[in-house]
């Protein structure tokens, strides 16, 4: 129930233009386990169509080893950016989990504190 409750809230939106005309001919998903820490494949997955990124892990300070190119980021909501700066050029998407995610949810449709 709370969660029809919050989709009712809500407001319908689409993908941004610039996303919904990509093809995903090579995507890649990058996680934050830090595996590609020396790697020296920055280039290599900058060259992805799309690149996902997982939960809040750097970029800036590391583009050598993952990259710099962002195309979705997906976290938990206790890694969601505190301003639009914060993950620049990419789409956030937040990953309900726990119910404390649903209210954290709640309080952003809402414009509460949580």
């Amino acid at each position: 129930d709370k969660l029809k409750d919050l989709l009712e809230l809500l407001p319908e939106h689409d993908l941004p233009e610039d996303l919904k005309s990509k093809h995903c001919k090579r995507c890649v998903v990058v996680g934050s386990g830090g595996i590609l820490h020396g790697s020296e494949l920055g280039h290599l997955l900058n060259q992805f169509d799309i690149v996902i990124r997982l939960n809040d892990a750097p970029v800036q300070g590391y583009t050598d080893h993952v990259g710099n190119k962002t195309t979705i980021r997906m976290t938990y909501p206790e890694g969601a950016p505190h301003s639009e700066h914060e993950y620049p050029a990419s789409l956030f998407v937040a990953v309900l989990f726990k119910s404390v995610d649903f209210n954290w949810l709640q309080a952003m449709i809402k414009n509460e504190t949580l």
